[in-house]
């Protein structure tokens, strides 16, 4: 197993400790495979999250946003009913994944069908931070304490 040492970025760097953390948390992550899962730009400022969570019903599933943390978790229910198994190649164990979301990224909706939870993100910027037109007015001259207007 391969891993990276961030460390020498917090030496060398200030004010970036936030990035070095989300490259540590992004490596962490990547090794973790179950369950597979696909994010897709639906549009300039929406996004969907699917993760393949067959067997799982809806309330066994739980997501969760805290500080631009996204947390899905699928605990599955104690089965107490005794089965005998020949080959058992379907995963029925509890996960947890966990997605880092830009600042003004929020969650929409989100869906179970046919196996897959479609999380629906979408970008929203406040008033204050999207492009404004400034229009620009017909110039008047403003006089000059002192000078006649001519």
């Amino acid at each position: 197993m391969r891993t990276i040492d961030f460390s020498p970025l917090y030496r060398s760097v200030v004010g970036f400790d936030r990035l070095a953390s989300l490259l540590e948390t992004a490596a962490a992550d990547s090794a973790a495979g179950y369950p597979p899962y696909n994010i897709e730009r639906t549009d300039e400022n929406a996004y969907r999250i699917e993760i393949a969570v067959a067997g799982f019903r809806g309330e066994e599933l739980n997501i969760e946003v805290k500080e631009n943390l996204l947390t899905v978790q699928g605990r599955k229910a104690a089965n107490d009913e005794p089965r005998s198994f020949l080959h058992r190649g379907l995963a029925e164990r509890d996960f947890e994944r966990r997605f880092q979301l830009a600042d003004y990224v929020v969650v929409v909706d989100a869906a179970l069908a046919d196996g897959l939870l479609s999380i629906s993100l979408k970008r929203e910027l406040p008033e204050a931070l999207k492009p404004r037109r400034i229009e620009i007015g017909a110039g008047k001259s403003t006089l000059i304490e002192g000078e006649k207007a001519a």
